[in-house]
């Protein structure tokens, strides 16, 4: 007698997945500790070495959970409509509001916040451009550009000037070396975007020519 073959795990169609779910409910939470770390980062000019601890604790919190929820989603079958729209706008809302936060307090120059965002917002824009003709997948350059970003706003967001006074000047090489990193990261990924945004366009009207 052959053996039965074991149940291979098919995902849940969406639309029988539970909304409120722990992959939204991170994501939510991501959401709501935006304001709140925004008015801890802002308050008192970023002076106060309490609210900016505050400010940086909040961060690394709605960090871990940007780190969470997707691969969560992912390995439940917890994927919806609304976390495939949540999710991106969580995480630009918490990296929008660090930099331009930084910015305002004189922390980061403009020029940075400009440069990562226009990125950001640009890619974004690409999507709608060919999401007729297709989904173009994370790169391993785009996962490194997203944790380099991160880790090297969440060093501006932590107070480390205010905590070792002393090494203010080191502080400070350690800071700009990996926002550098950082933002070389996000234009070359962002240009290797366009550039696979115009191939996937190219192949998808060469496909429709010998239709």
């Amino acid at each position: 007698m052959s053996a039965v073959p074991a149940e291979e795990h098919v995902p849940p169609p969406e639309n029988a997945v539970p909304l409120l779910n722990l992959a939204n409910v991170l994501t939510g939470v991501r959401l709501l500790l935006v304001p709140f770390f925004l008015l801890a980062l802002l308050h008192l000019d970023g002076t106060d070495l309490g609210w900016r601890l505050v400010a940086a604790l909040l961060f690394a919190v709605a960090a871990i959970t940007d780190r969470f929820d997707g691969e969560i989603a992912r390995r439940r079958g917890l994927v919806t409509s609304f976390g495939k729209i949540a999710d991106p706008i969580a995480d630009k809302a918490l990296m929008g509001a660090a930099l331009v936060g930084l910015s305002v307090l004189a922390i980061l120059p403009w020029w940075v916040t400009v440069v990562i965002m226009g990125r950001e917002i640009g890619v974004t824009l690409l999507r709608f451009w060919v999401i007729r003709h297709g989904v173009i997948p994370a790169s391993k350059g785009g996962k490194l550009k997203t944790l380099v970003q991160t880790f090297a706003i969440g060093v501006y967001v932590l107070p480390l000037p205010l905590l070792l006074p002393s090494v203010t000047g080191a502080v400070e090489i350690v800071r700009w070396t990996l926002m550098a990193v950082a933002i070389v990261l996000t234009v070359v990924t962002g240009l290797d975007y366009v550039l696979r945004a115009i191939r996937l366009r190219a192949a998808a009207r060469a496909a429709l020519r010998r239709a």
